[in-house]
């Protein structure tokens, strides 16, 4: 216990996406062990008293100062508009329309832990109300903090070097705006003591990349990856699930599970194109079930169901139950939710070998990988899982294994509580 000690937890939002939803299991995670734990977020989705909404200061002159600052940061994106290639990735600024107002109305805390923060937080503003003795957690969910915006750096080196001439602007300039948002993170994070700034990251390859970074390879880090509640996310009865979603019993179902279908970096085209590829002997009897905003295209050889959205955690644990195979296609990521909830409902998963994925999806343990992009090889995976029932038994079983034994929501909280322990410890 940290005897009384409030954490505040910081993020745009409270669900929704993959990091706010991180974010709030491990509040939720430390208040159900008894902890003092905090969220201020822009966006509340829950019913939580513990979640702290901010609210925009009103009144003519604070909604023009913020609108007149909203109106400068789109103008700075805008730049690019016609040079950035269409399936970039997600870009975020350090700076918000909110600049101090978001600081003013921040609770209370004697520890800070930083979440994903794009579009709320503003980082100068933050780093200058910061007190001095306040030690601060920041949980990274992808690259953004550490490169000049773009979430996910898809190979390319320039965050260890500035940023500039960014390809996801489509920039030629070394001074772009990647450089501007680079240089100002650099001035942020110089003035923070390493004592007091430990970066956690979810899974060693985003650690990895933390450690080349100039702007954060300085700072003491720890990997502790995400949790979940496995009495929540668990197999549940594969007939009464199919029955519920009206998914024929014989079938040989494969999911799909994204915030959005259209999302490049999640690879719905490629799960598709792997699809499409197969002989008639192996796609006989396959069923498609994908959950996520957007519409999924029409595949005329597959029956398949969609599911715009879904938050109930239990419910979400039916939809996992009804699944032969998770397919996670993904181009880039750090440790998907989703893998884990598939994993801990005992569904094994095909993924590309992309980002963190590797250490939770072990082949022929948990499932199997194949290389990023290459749908032939996930088609080959996905064959392999639905085509060997016994395997996949085997598999189903070592998945609920793994997910009890390493990211349960309690084995989460413990390290995380242990290190804030041990950085008010130390001041």
């Amino acid at each position: 216990m940290l005897k009384g000690v409030r954490i505040l937890h910081i993020s745009t939002a409270d669900n929704g996406g993959g990091a706010s939803r991180a974010a709030y299991r491990l509040h939720d995670g430390l208040r159900r062990a008894g902890e003092d734990s905090r969220m201020y977020v822009l966006d509340k989705y829950t019913s939580d008293e513990r979640v702290k909404q901010f609210q925009s200061a009103r009144g003519g002159l604070a909604w023009m100062g913020r609108n007149a600052r909203r109106l400068r940061l789109n103008l700075a994106e805008r730049r690019y508009a016609k040079t950035a290639p269409p399936e970039r990735t997600f870009f975020s600024e350090d700076r918000t329309p909110f600049y101090k107002d978001a600081c003013r109305q921040m609770p209370e805390a004697e520890l800070v832990n930083l979440h994903w923060m794009a579009g709320f937080l503003d980082m100068g503003a933050f780093f200058e109300w910061l007190p001095g003795e306040m030690p601060v957690v920041w949980t990274l969910h992808d690259m953004a903090s550490f490169t000049g915006g773009c979430c996910h750096a898809m190979g390319c080196e320039r965050f260890t070097q500035q940023c500039g001439a960014c390809p996801q602007l489509g920039s030629k300039k070394e001074r772009d705006l990647t450089r501007e948002v680079w240089r100002r993170k650099e001035k942020y994070y110089g003035g923070m003591e390493a004592a007091r700034f430990h970066i956690v990251t979810p899974s060693r390859w985003l650690g990895e990349e933390v450690r080349r970074s100039p702007l954060l390879g300085r700072f003491a880090r720890s990997v502790i990856p995400y949790g979940l509640d496995t009495e929540v996310f668990q197999p549940r009865d594969r007939r009464f699930s199919r029955e519920v979603l009206g998914i024929p019993q014989s079938a040989k179902v494969v999911l799909f599970v994204s915030h959005g279908l259209d999302v490049h970096l999640k690879g719905f085209k490629h799960l598709i194109g792997a699809l499409e590829g197969m002989d008639a002997g192996t796609a006989s009897g396959i069923f498609l079930l994908c959950l996520g905003f957007g519409a999924p295209p029409v595949l005329e050889r597959f029956p398949h169901a969609h599911i715009a959205s879904m938050n109930e955690d239990r419910a979400l644990s039916m939809v996992y139950s009804a699944a032969d195979v998770f397919v996670l296609p993904s181009l880039a990521d750090n440790l998907p939710n989703t893998m884990l909830e598939a994993m801990a409902c005992g569904t094994p998963v095909a993924a590309f070998a992309t980002g963190g994925i590797p250490e939770a999806v072990r082949p022929g343990v948990t499932g199997l990988l194949a290389r990023t992009g290459d749908a032939a090889e996930l088609r080959g995976a996905m064959a392999e899982l639905l085509g060997n029932e016994a395997k996949r038994a085997e598999l189903s079983a070592n998945c609920r294994r793994v997910a009890r034994a390493e990211y349960d929501l309690s084995v989460q909280t413990g390290r995380y509580a242990r290190l804030y322990r041990e950085m008010l410890g130390a001041l």
